[in-house]
């Protein structure tokens, strides 16, 4: 994955098992902090971070057209930030990446599903707050 340097700009590449982690710019040296912020992924790069992660993700299976899902996208992001290197998020556009709606079985969305070790261990669909999705997250070790 490609993160930005919040101190110089450059792009630092960041393995999947460390989107997570604290780091430092490979260039400026400056803190390269752990992912704060939902992460929009491929069929490609969700498997590498959910292959990978160490700690739990909490994937939201959305889509443009879809109001609730819009309604969702703040609290999808405030359990980002409030849970930063303890878990991530991962945001999944089931219009751009049916193959893994049809993976999931989604039927309807917003879908969120928390996955540990690869496996998925809570799913919901629906709308649904920071703090009960944050509460998810925790029962699964973040």
């Amino acid at each position: 994955m490609i993160r930005p340097c919040p101190s110089c700009g450059a792009n630092n590449r960041v393995p999947a098992a460390h989107l997570a982690d604290h780091g430092s710019c490979g260039k400026c040296k400056g803190a390269l902090p752990a992912l704060d912020v939902p992460l929009d992924v491929s069929a490609a790069a969700f498997d590498d971070v959910v292959t990978h992660a160490k700690v739990p993700v909490l994937v939201d299976f959305w889509a443009g057209w879809c109001a609730p899902c819009r309604m969702a996208a703040p609290h999808v992001k405030a359990v980002a930030d409030e849970l930063k290197g303890r878990a991530l998020v991962l945001k999944v556009d089931t219009e751009a990446n049916p193959e893994l709606a049809a993976r999931f079985g989604i039927r309807g969305i917003p879908h969120f599903v928390v996955l540990k070790d690869g496996r998925p261990v809570r799913e919901q669909s629906g709308l649904s707050d920071a703090r009960t999705m944050a509460g998810w997250l925790r029962a699964a070790g973040a």
